[in-house]
């Protein structure tokens, strides 16, 4: 999801320059796999029977067909950030990284609180918080693409609420939705909404700013 994307086209196309990797020709078109990353990570499998698809699952719960104490399991068996647990499919398939900070904000809760540490009221918020996104992106996204091939592929989108929103206003209260960096990505949420005002290190900023790092919104906004 990073950089790989499929595409559909015409029987026969050619392979786009340097981000191409494979066509697949079918009697109506061609599905183009391309990867925009110099990485490279893309790969294909080739397997027979739904037999063969085992070696691939790694193991993470449905999100929309788990129940409340399947959900909860599969967060508490391993003590992780909450984003960290969201995102990791050995726990949870398919929510990612823009959902996972879509999921923490409807839920009212920090990205770095950790998985042991919510009480079971926090924890079922978390899961209606996960159902609730989920069904409504997944029925937003349906209605995007009707009965066509989806052209425009990313995990920023003007509807979202904190997610790629870095400086711009919470739709909830107001404030500014500030973010941690990772290597590849990073995180957003509401330090009003969610951190009760606290802000999270970033982890190159504040370790450039030392003691002169703001500790809570009120500070950075003063």
């Amino acid at each position: 999801m990073i950089a790989g994307r499929l595409k559909w086209a015409a029987r026969g196309a050619k392979l786009p320059g340097k981000v191409g990797l494979a066509a697949l020709d079918f009697e109506e078109g061609s599905v183009i796999l391309t990867e925009a990353s110099p990485k490279k990570r893309a790969s294909i499998h080739l397997v027979r029977g739904e037999a063969g698809l085992l070696p691939f699952q790694r193991g993470g719960i449905e999100p929309l067909r788990a129940s409340l104490p399947d959900f909860a399991a599969a967060l508490r068996r391993e003590v992780h950030t909450l984003k960290r647990s969201l995102t990791d499919p050995d726990l949870f398939a398919g929510i990612g990284n823009a959902y996972s900070d879509e999921i923490l904000h409807r839920a009212q809760l920090s990205p770095t609180q950790r998985s042991d540490r919510l009480d079971d009221e926090a924890v079922e918020r978390l899961y209606r918080a996960t159902q609730e996104v989920m069904k409504e992106w997944i029925a937003r996204l349906r209605e995007e693409t009707g009965t066509g091939w989806p052209e425009k592929v990313t995990a920023f989108r003007p509807q979202m609420a904190v997610h790629g929103r870095f400086g711009l206003p919470c739709p909830v209260c107001g404030t500014k939705v500030q973010r941690i960096r990772y290597a590849d990505n990073e995180c957003n949420y509401c330090p009003r909404c969610q951190t009760e005002g606290r802000l999270l290190a970033d982890r190159a900023l504040s370790r450039l700013l030392g003691k002169d790092w703001p500790k809570r919104i009120e500070e950075m906004e003063g």
